[in-house]
């Protein structure tokens, strides 16, 4: 009898392993940029900038632009 060769299990692979920890090299904004956001949307929800903050969207648009002057991985605005 000549020896089986194995086969796969039918499934082809896309090439990606996917790990139990995502690399921060695919990361949209970094960790830095992150924590900026979470204290704008703590701030906000806690009335701290006054009337100043309007909504979540504003808020989160602060704590980007902090990040970004602190130098943190964030994409670049877009052109409006």
């Amino acid at each position: 009898m000549p020896a089986r060769k194995k086969s796969s299990s039918g499934r082809k692979s896309s090439g990606r392993k996917s790990s139990g920890a995502k690399k921060s090299g695919g990361r949209k904004y970094s960790q830095k940029a992150s924590q900026e956001v979470r204290t704008e949307m703590r701030h906000f929800k806690q009335k701290k900038h006054g009337n100043r903050v309007k909504s979540r969207k504003q808020a989160i648009a602060i704590g980007l632009s902090k990040a970004r002057r602190k130098g943190a991985k964030v994409p670049r605005k877009k052109a409006a």
